[in-house]
């Protein structure tokens, strides 16, 4: 599965739209944003929160601006082997081998789109063979509950004007649930709203442009 721009942004995951979760639904895989495998922990009140587990009334909109910035995928960072540390780490608390870590973030982390701006509303995607871009407005939020318990929120935000290419639909997931600044973020993009949703097993991940590679490790490793 791939992100390229712009026709085949999204694969329809193999999951019945049925499975979709929404708000008090219940039933997706439980790799569905893999908060499992690195949940986060920023202290005790934030615990519960960044592990997946929150009442909905915990959770509020978000405006773009809580992604604002310049990004850069780590996928990347994946394919040149300087992300081992991070799956040897995991491996040595998960139930996965160091190379099935690698395996199941290099289906997670793929995508063509090599960086993103944001910028006010404007959402553009850096690519090899050149950049699209678009202006977006929310859409509101879903909340999707996972086999294993837990749970996610995806921030969902609707092209009003642009580039045909750019996709119709972005969806944040960065393990926050109310208005906060993203030290980083998955973001999930295609035409269709519920396709998109379903997407669980590949999510794009980007962290600041202004970190290297070794100290994105050390960002993951802290987490």
């Amino acid at each position: 599965m791939t992100n390229s721009l712009p026709t085949n942004i999204f694969r329809a995951c193999a999951l019945s739209l049925a499975l979709i979760a929404v708000p008090a639904a219940a039933g997706a895989s439980d790799k569905a944003g893999h908060s499992h495998e690195h949940a986060h922990a920023h202290g005790d009140e934030n615990k519960d929160v960044h592990a997946g587990y929150f009442e909905d009334d915990q959770v509020a909109a978000r405006d773009l601006s809580d992604w604002e910035g310049d990004w850069q995928s780590v996928y990347p960072y994946l394919r040149d082997g300087t992300l081992d540390p991070v799956f040897a780490h995991k491996a040595e608390h998960g139930d996965k081998s160091a190379e099935g870590y690698k395996a199941y973030y290099e289906a997670g982390y793929k995508t063509g789109v090599d960086g993103i701006e944001i910028d006010g509303g404007k959402v553009t995607f850096h690519r090899p063979e050149g950049s699209v871009s678009g202006r977006y407005e929310s859409d509101g939020y879903e909340i999707l509950t996972y086999k294993k318990g837990n749970r996610g929120v995806r921030f969902i935000f609707k092209k009003v004007e642009g580039d045909e290419s750019a996709p119709s639909y972005i969806q944040f997931s960065d393990h926050k649930i109310a208005p906060e600044k993203a030290d980083h973020y998955h973001l999930y993009w295609g035409d269709d709203r519920a396709e998109v949703l379903s997407e669980l097993t590949n999510w794009p991940t980007y962290y600041p442009a202004s970190l290297n590679g070794k100290e994105i490790v050390e960002e993951m490793l802290a987490h």
